[in-house]
């Protein structure tokens, strides 16, 4: 009865582990249609009783603004196009502050926050947090860093019940994404730590003060290559 037990055990870890292969290089050319997050807060709106909201509208690359793509990587990732996933030098500076400070200070990339949206759960917990370096593994592994923005910007969280940023541009200044100047989609990037508390339109003192620093940051950067690695 153990061996059986111990069996299905292993088949169950091995399938799981082909599974995860499979959907990851299935993500690699197909968009990714709903995620983890989008059931949960739909769950959560029907708990509350509230209206079910669910704006998404798949759009790619080449139709979001590189002013965006930019914004995002100078607000969240400015070491986005040199690292394989995680940022050593973020994580170790984030160690130390939280040491320091009252105020937890996270160190997440591009890739995890990729990872997280697309296949995992947001609630924070070890496994999840061992299952996002997986996958965040193996979308380094298997995607390009254009797809892995790509898949970024039409998942994330912008607003509720909007995800993907064509539905935020509409939402916050009745445009495309691909449209966007460089002060709204700064506008835009300074809302992630928090969209569902933060307005990028129009911005409070706090978001301005965001929206100002990730505009300089994209000055210093210069034009977004990513077939080339940025040094700065």
């Amino acid at each position: 009865m153990i061996k059986k037990v111990f069996k299905f055990f292993y088949k169950s870890i091995f399938w799981l582990f082909v599974f995860s292969i499979v959907i990851v290089i299935f993500f690699k050319w197909v968009p990714v249609p709903i995620t983890p997050l989008m059931l949960i807060r739909n769950i959560e709106q029907l708990q509350d009783d509230k209206k079910v909201v669910l704006k998404h509208d798949w759009v790619p690359i080449e139709e979001i603004s590189k002013n965006l793509q930019l914004a995002v990587i100078c607000s969240e990732d400015q070491n986005f196009l040199n690292h394989h996933g995680f940022d050593m030098k973020a994580i170790e500076k984030a160690i130390n502050y939280n040491k320091k400070g009252k105020r937890v200070r996270g160190a997440s990339t591009i890739s995890q926050q990729t990872a997280k949206n697309v296949f995992l759960w947001p609630q924070r917990s070890w496994l999840r947090k061992g299952l996002e370096t997986y996958f965040t593994f193996l979308i380094e592994l298997f995607w390009s860093k254009e797809r892995i923005m790509e898949v970024y910007l039409n998942s994330i969280e912008m607003g509720n019940g909007i995800y993907g940023v064509e539905e935020a541009s509409k939402f916050w200044f009745r445009k495309s994404a691909i449209k966007l100047n460089r002060s709204e989609a700064a506008a835009i990037a300074a809302i992630l730590p928090n969209p569902l508390k933060y307005r990028a339109n129009p911005a409070t003192n706090y978001i301005q003060g965001r929206k100002n620093w990730i505009v300089r940051q994209m000055n210093f950067f210069g034009p977004l290559d990513y077939n080339q690695k940025n040094d700065k």
